[in-house]
């Protein structure tokens, strides 16, 4: 699904006031010690009904995130592949696609509506096509990068460990 997240977020920022939910504007959810549900967005992409389910489960307050593209995310992304032992054609591609995506530039990658209801955090997230192919191809870079650290796992304490 083509999404331009710089209109839906002032779509979505519009519905939280008219609705009446305080905002508060902090960091993607990911990762803390509750429970999180996600919201199926590909059977239900309309924030609308996240919100309502918030509104029905008693929210008073939605966390909203957002996240911009910027050159450094693939200026990092590039260093990452020079580190990386790939084939000549395959680092090739790497670098095009990555160098591609410096048009994105400026633009909402990623946004996250978030409540929080009976100990458990409840997540509306939609991120622009083009940034989950950012997200793939980070991910096999550092797939790559981190294949040679396994193999020599065995002799990671170097000199302080005697195996006598």
């Amino acid at each position: 699904m083509k999404l331009n997240l710089d209109a839906l977020k002032t779509d979505i920022l519009e519905q939280l006031r008219a609705d009446g939910f305080v905002v508060f504007h902090g960091h993607c959810r990911n990762g803390q010690s509750r429970p999180v549900a996600y919201w199926d967005t590909a059977r239900v992409p309309e924030f609308q009904s996240f919100l309502a389910a918030a509104r029905q489960a008693g929210a008073k307050m939605v966390v909203f995130n957002q996240v911009q593209f910027f050159e450094g995310m693939v200026e990092d992304a590039l260093e990452q592949l020079e580190e990386c032992e790939l084939p000549v054609e395959e680092r090739r591609g790497y670098e095009r696609r990555l160098r591609e995506m410096s048009a994105f530039r400026g633009f909402t990658c990623a946004l996250e509506l978030s409540f929080d209801s009976e100990a458990r955090t409840f997540v509306y997230e939609v991120q622009a096509d083009w940034y989950a192919d950012f997200l793939r191809i980070v991910d096999d870079l550092d797939s790559y990068s981190h294949e040679g650290e396994e193999e020599g796992e065995e002799g990671s304490m170097g000199g302080y460990f005697s195996r006598n």
